[in-house]
């Protein structure tokens, strides 16, 4: 589960001070939520059968609060990802509106990283891969769809680059990535 906090840092602490539930069981609940899928009332409903009566707009609240806080302080200790990534996108709704989720997963299956964008184009892809090889390091290899937006934003990064990513275009390959979608495209 969480790690405990016993000295949390200066932005846990604020965060804490402006609320007045106990920081395990806001950690739980937001775990839970962007772990799981699961939405707010039915969070609302678990923890109420552990005797906390929590209203799911709350929960809701602390995961905007909690969130950001949370990826700043484990961000440094994330695990390196491989060297050999599929990087796939799909479109979902978000808020009424279709958007374009950019992600790539490794050879083991963990997600890299992903991005939103509103169009899937050049532009979205290049920016997609600038934002994962960031904090990642570039792959040794990126495998993609038979798509030209992909490889065309995966050219002008490799433009901009001593050694080259490799770029292999097979849909058969990227079978990883579209299963783990399946579960994305949910609804909660």
């Amino acid at each position: 589960m969480w790690p405990t906090m016993t000295t949390p840092n200066a932005a846990v602490r604020r965060v804490r001070k402006r609320l007045p539930y106990p920081l395990d069981v806001m950690l739980t609940c937001v775990r839970w939520y962007v772990a799981c899928p699961l939405s707010l009332r039915h969070l609302e409903e678990m923890m109420l059968e552990r005797a906390v009566s929590v209203d799911h707009s709350t929960v809701h609240r602390w995961a905007i609060k909690l969130l950001p806080v949370i990826e700043k302080a484990f961000g440094p200790r994330k695990r390196e990802v491989g060297k050999s990534w599929r990087m796939d996108e799909t479109y979902i709704k978000v808020k009424g509106e279709w958007k374009y989720l950019y992600r790539a997963v490794e050879e083991a299956g963990n997600t890299i990283d992903f991005l939103f964008r509103a169009k899937r184009d050049k532009t979205a892809a290049q920016r997609y891969f600038e934002k994962a090889i960031a904090p990642n390091g570039a792959p040794e290899t990126v495998t993609i769809d038979k798509s030209g937006a992909n490889l065309a934003g995966l050219h002008i990064i490799n433009l901009e680059r001593e050694a080259p990513i490799k770029i292999r275009q097979t849909k058969c390959l990227n079978n990883v990535v579209g299963q783990d979608q399946r579960a994305i495209k949910t609804v909660k």
